[in-house]
């Protein structure tokens, strides 16, 4: 069965109201079915309505929605899972809250102690990055592309992600070292066609 390795990040700045909801459309409608909601502002009823829309879109089309470092929305909506960073949450207590079904990915920069630790907390998927200058974070340090071969080694029951700075240009070097997704959000969503981008991406 085909999967795409495309893993869509949204951009509450680079998408704001409606062009939010018609982006995620469009990255589906091209193939993604990996989807996480990022909005680190403090409205949380514009973030629920947000999330409410974003999963009912996901829903249609057969994709999965994680909600960035909020598990009780994650919960509320009954999302698909939640992504955590290093300093955003209590991995264990976010599995605990949303049980086993639920996807948990964790942050693990360019550690795979971190990795370790995550995964015995009950992650589902680990993410590493920076890989290449990124606009999303450009202040995260650098992570060597060996990292993704390694932990997919060391860890080959589990998902693997690497985000920061990927474009079309250098996804292929990503998933050739081992990775099963690459997490994407301007290199996507500021494309003029985001389908187009989103085929492309899911053709890897």
């Amino acid at each position: 069965m085909f999967m795409s390795k495309l893993y869509a990040i949204t951009d509450s700045q680079l998408m704001p109201g409606q062009l939010l909801f018609d982006g995620v459309n469009a990255a589906l409608q091209g193939g993604c079915r990996l989807v996480q909601y990022r909005d680190k502002s403090g409205d949380a009823v514009k973030r629920r309505q947000e999330a409410e829309g974003l999963l009912e879109i996901c829903h249609y089309h057969g994709a999965r929605l994680i909600i960035n470092d909020d598990p009780l929305l994650a919960k509320a909506i009954g999302a698909h899972g939640v992504h955590l960073g290093q300093t955003d949450g209590d991995a264990r207590a976010a599995r605990q809250l949303l049980g086993p079904e639920a996807m948990l990915g964790v942050t693990c920069h360019a550690s795979l102690e971190f990795a370790r630790q995550a995964l015995a907390d009950g992650a589902s998927y680990i993410a590493f990055g920076r890989f290449f200058p990124s606009q999303t974070k450009p202040d995260a340090p650098p992570a060597p592309l060996s990292l993704i071969s390694e932990a997919a080694t060391r860890y080959p029951d589990t998902q693997v992600v690497a985000i920061g700075g990927i474009t079309l240009d250098n996804a292929a070097t990503i998933t050739e070292a081992g990775a099963h997704y690459v997490a994407v959000s301007h290199a996507l969503f500021n494309a003029p066609d985001i389908r187009w981008q989103a085929e492309q991406f899911s053709r890897l």
